[in-house]
């Protein structure tokens, strides 16, 4: 062939139309049995609770304590959880759960696997916990186990606190069986007239809410605590409650009632007085959990079955002492070393003055750059706190708005607040008086500040505000405006800061403020937001701007490039959220789930979740925050906020999560992930098969890296360079 004939050729060839890429794969179906049910994902987290009891590394005041929030995390589980599974079930409503099942048959499931936990929690406190109380001088006895001079000061105290509050109800023809309120504790009581010899019953309630459950027999100087139950000391004293009478029997019961609440928003002319009418009716809900001492004979049981309503199944026979939230009350004991040591809260670097007798000035640091804080490592006080305190003072400060989800009793946020509106600031507080359990709580704190002339507002009808933000208008030197913004993970709650891990992100950007001033617009008033830049918003935006972020991660690794997810939520059970993580994983990205609660999510599937992790942490912080992290290609996107992966929150709250911009910000977030996921840290593994793994230990024994602690010490160790 000549050359003008191999260019033509050549020609012919570059003007061929490409061949078609080869068709991808289609990625394996995902089974159908792809979920793990979420009540019973709730009571394996539940149980990982009581482990930390069980912890002999623990202080044991710290163990007791992990039993007081294990009774209390059940409660609340019985309250609202299977009582609404127990209401559906009622009204013909019920629908198949996550998993497909008949609701019927995961109540069935629940109390089967319920009644093990309280069995096992039983087990812990006597068999491990309690031993190793009395080695350190704390005792919970019976009354005849004391001296006689214990004895009879014990019985002036019976007969000058206790006696008089007590209301002994007989049941008989001219007396009906008493209403039993959700959560009392209570003695059931036989006696017998001598003269008659009738048989009669008594309820006889315990009055642990006025009165300690723990009644010390000695004295506050003493080297060692001794205890009694306030139920014990009462039995112990029947023959005064029922003089002339012979008490037969006598034992402990307690009753759970559905607490759940139900407003229609849409036919509630006034959401504040109808909530307080839900409220009022809430103490008599159904029952749905009895449980009783194992000695309690059949007739008093027959007798409170009947009456009460209650099933067998709902019938939990456990080892006495009945609700071990009570220990609780330990916590107070001033034993340092069978706490946690001290851990003192660092003020932020960015809001550390200069000098040690100069003020902080916040908004100057915030106008600088975006701070991260990490609570409870970083003050909530010196931050937080104080950011909204120099706001309320602040006479250039024009115009306070923030929500309100929970808060502390006594909240100097509230305060500051008050005291912004009665120095003539706009003050907005959209006030969630539906959050679960805080609703009295809030509904005060809504009337307070309306009487200190805040504007109070209580969101979007149907949805509850869940996101935790606070927007601060001020006017600067130059005359113009400028807004000053905190977006957190956690609530305005300073009591709980303490406790709970959570991030907050101050930032005086600009995009941030106008996405946040629309946000309260939205929920103030009447107006509709389509797009936000900064901020990915709950009901209408969140979800799918997570589904369009992880399929974005998708396409990366199906193109071959690295790719990448991290997720840190305390629950993980949304399926559209599931099944795009089981898709990214079946495309070879790399998924990191770090859950503290509930997870529907099954890792290690072959085929279907081989590249996916999940690790929970739990310890002496609640971990509370949310972060959702991608590589995006080698450009990371990272948000954190108030959103968890649960239908509530994508389709019924208000939420926000918003993206960190700073380098510092995003290493953080990867360093609080390389640490919380790797094998070398204390942490429990989730299998395939939905079964929670311990890892505390390495190889020859020696404990894991406590990721709490070694957080705490970077912080501490970390240079002086403001972030």
């Amino acid at each position: 062939m000549d050359e003008e004939s191999t260019a033509l050729a050549a020609d012919v060839v570059d003007d061929a139309p490409a061949p078609p890429p080869p068709p991808r794969p289609r990625p394996a179906p995902l089974p159908r049995d792809r979920y793990i049910d979420r009540e019973l994902s709730w009571l394996a987290f539940n149980r990982r609770v009581l482990g930390l009891a069980e912890d002999e590394s623990l202080p044991v005041l710290e163990r007791t304590n992990f039993l007081a929030i294990f009774a209390s995390n059940l409660d609340e589980f019985f309250m609202v959880r299977v009582a609404g599974l127990k209401r559906r079930i009622l009204t013909g409503l019920a629908v198949p759960t996550n998993i497909g099942r008949p609701p019927k048959a995961v109540l069935a499931d629940i109390n089967a696997a319920a009644h093990v936990l309280q069995v096992q929690h039983a087990e812990v406190f006597h068999e491990r916990v309690r031993p190793v109380l009395e080695q350190a001088g704390i005792r919970i006895v019976g009354v005849d186990d004391l001296p006689e001079s214990e004895r009879n000061r014990l019985a002036d105290v019976f007969a000058n606190q206790i006696f008089p509050v007590l209301m002994p109800l007989a049941v008989d023809p001219a007396h009906p069986f008493p209403y039993i309120s959700g959560l009392s504790l209570n003695l059931a009581v036989r006696v017998r007239n001598p003269k008659s010899g009738r048989v009669d019953f008594a309820r006889l309630k315990v009055p642990a809410g006025s009165l300690p459950r723990l009644v010390s027999t000695t004295s506050p100087a003493s080297s060692t605590a001794t205890y009694v139950l306030l139920e014990d000391l009462i039995a112990h004293h029947l023959d005064e409650l029922f003089p002339g009478m012979e008490v037969l029997e006598h034992h402990v019961f307690r009753l759970t009632r559905n607490e759940d609440l139900e407003v229609d928003e849409d036919e509630s002319e006034n959401l504040l007085k109808a909530l307080e009418k839900e409220l009022l009716r809430r103490r008599f809900g159904p029952p749905i959990r009895l449980e009783i001492t194992e000695d309690m004979d059949a007739t008093t049981l027959d007798l409170l079955s009947s009456e009460l309503d209650i099933t067998r199944d709902e019938v939990y026979r456990l080892p006495g002492p009945l609700d071990l939230a009570g220990l609780f009350e330990l916590n107070r004991l001033d034993r340092p070393q069978l706490h946690y040591p001290t851990a003192v809260p660092a003020t932020p670097l960015a809001f550390t003055p200069g000098e040690p007798n100069e003020k902080p000035d916040l908004f100057s640091a915030i106008a600088a750059r975006d701070v991260l804080v990490h609570h409870p490592y970083e003050s909530f006080a010196t931050s937080v706190q104080s950011f909204l305190e120099q706001a309320a003072a602040d006479p250039d400060v024009l115009a306070i708005k923030q929500t309100l989800y929970r808060t502390s009793g006594d909240s100097p946020i509230v305060e500051a607040l008050i005291d912004a509106a009665e120095a003539g600031k706009q003050v907005l507080a959209l006030v969630e008086i539906k959050a679960r359990f805080d609703e009295q709580n809030n509904i005060e704190w809504a009337r307070k500040l309306e009487r200190a002339g805040v504007h109070v507002v209580y969101g979007l009808v149907g949805l509850k505000t869940h996101c935790k933000l606070a927007l601060v208008v001020r006017r600067e030197a130059d005359g113009n405006l400028k807004n000053y913004c905190h977006i957190g993970t956690g609530n305005y709650n300073p009591k709980t800061s303490r406790i709970y891990e959570d991030f907050g992100l101050f930032t005086a950007d600009e995009q941030v403020a106008k996405d946040l001033i629309r946000l309260f617009n939205e929920l103030s008033g009447y107006a509709i937001e389509k797009k936000f830049r900064r901020l990915l918003v709950a009901p209408l935006h969140l979800r799918k701007g997570l589904l369009k972020r992880i399929n974005a991660e998708r396409m990366h690794a199906e193109a071959g490039n690295p790719a990448r997810i991290r997720i840190k939520v305390n629950s993980m059970v949304d399926e559209a959220i599931i099944d795009s993580l089981y898709r990214a994983s079946q495309a070879g990205v790399q998924v990191q789930v770090w859950v503290r609660g509930i997870c529907s999510l099954k890792p290690g599937i072959p085929g279907t979740s081989d590249n996916i992790q999940v690790r929970s942490t739990l310890g002496r912080y609640l971990e509370h925050s949310r972060v959702f992290s991608f590589l995006n290609d080698g450009d990371p996107v990272t948000y954190i906020g108030s959103a968890d992966m649960m239908h509530r929150n994508l389709d019924r709250r208000v939420e926000a999560l918003v993206r960190l911009k700073r380098p510092e910000h995003l290493a953080e977030m990867d360093r609080q992930f390389d640490q919380a996921m790797s094998d070398e840290t204390a942490s429990w593994h989730l299998d395939e098969i939905g079964v929670w793994t311990r890892h505390a230990l390495d190889e020859e024994g020696n404990p894991l890296t406590d990721l709490q602690v070694a957080t705490q010490q970077a912080l501490t160790n970390r240079k002086r360079t403001p972030r």
